[in-house]
């Protein structure tokens, strides 16, 4: 074959399927013989982020290659579901296969948000979520953990949010997933930042959600400053977020009549 038909157009064209037939066949065998791992890894970060938002594990701490250590201590919580539209706890949806972001796009599980409701920039409201809770030996609860999202300047943040036993007590935040811009928004990876989360009042007297973060603290011992946190340096959106993120899931949409009906279980 002359050197003309060998770099004629069918022969190239030809060719150049060859390569992407294979490499598509390459490409498509590593996906599926690495989606085990993946979602052992990605189930693996969840638990981790659990930890991290109760004080359980300290930022930047890993397990070994199989999980021990996370999956230890991890053992430990309660993992439950509640409808949020009463704050009940129930059994009819299973917590190891119910995805809360595919419940929130079907209109079947959950609701669309109002603008006044909306103020997390969710859109919609799945019925169910899964909460995690720590008991103490007496089996009251020592405190739970709740994912929470919303938006921030330039994407959705995913994290967890915990909560003493008084159920209106920070013990800690930890965002998993954040879109936000380096040593702007996203220092809400930062620990110096995540440890003023532990120990500020989320809820008023009212039992309102009250938390703020603001630029200037408030004299240390005021009532004022039970409720602030740090803003974000730089991030005023991403600062905004983070609050309005807060105090939508606090509330009455969010896990409100939970907290409210475990808060009614510990006083009797």
């Amino acid at each position: 074959m002359d050197k003309s038909k060998r770099e004629s157009i069918g022969n190239v064209l030809f060719v150049a399927l060859v390569v992407c037939l294979v490499c598509s066949i390459v490409v498509s065998t590593a996906a599926v013989a690495l989606k085990p791992r993946q979602d052992f890894n990605a189930e693996l970060d969840r638990k981790l982020n659990v930890l991290v938002a109760a004080g359980m594990l300290e930022d930047g701490q890993r397990a070994d290659d199989e999980g021990r250590g996370i999956e230890e201590l991890f053992e430990q919580f309660e993992v439950r579901v509640v409808d949020l539209r009463t704050g009940d706890f129930t059994d009819d949806v299973d917590p190891d296969t119910h995805d809360q972001l595919r419940a929130a796009r079907d209109p079947q599980r959950s609701e669309r948000l109002s603008r006044a409701e909306d103020r997390a920039g969710i859109g919609r409201l799945e019925h169910h979520a899964i909460v995690y809770i720590l008991q103490r030996d007496d089996g009251n609860i020592d405190r739970i953990v709740l994912p929470i999202r919303g938006q921030g300047l330039w994407a959705a943040m995913h994290g967890f949010l915990a909560l003493e036993s008084d159920m209106r007590t920070s013990a800690g935040l930890a965002y998993y997933q954040h879109g936000e811009t380096p040593g702007l928004g996203g220092e809400v990876d930062n620990p110096r930042w995540k440890g003023q989360w532990d120990g500020v009042k989320l809820l008023d007297d009212d039992l309102s959600p009250s938390i703020r973060l603001v630029k200037t603290r408030s004299p240390e011992g005021s009532d004022a400053a039970r409720f602030e946190v740090d803003a974000l340096s730089g991030a005023t959106l991403t600062t905004k977020g983070v609050e309005e993120m807060v105090r939508f899931w606090t509330g009455d949409k969010g896990f409100g009549p939970l907290l409210e009906r475990l808060r009614q279980a510990e006083a009797s």
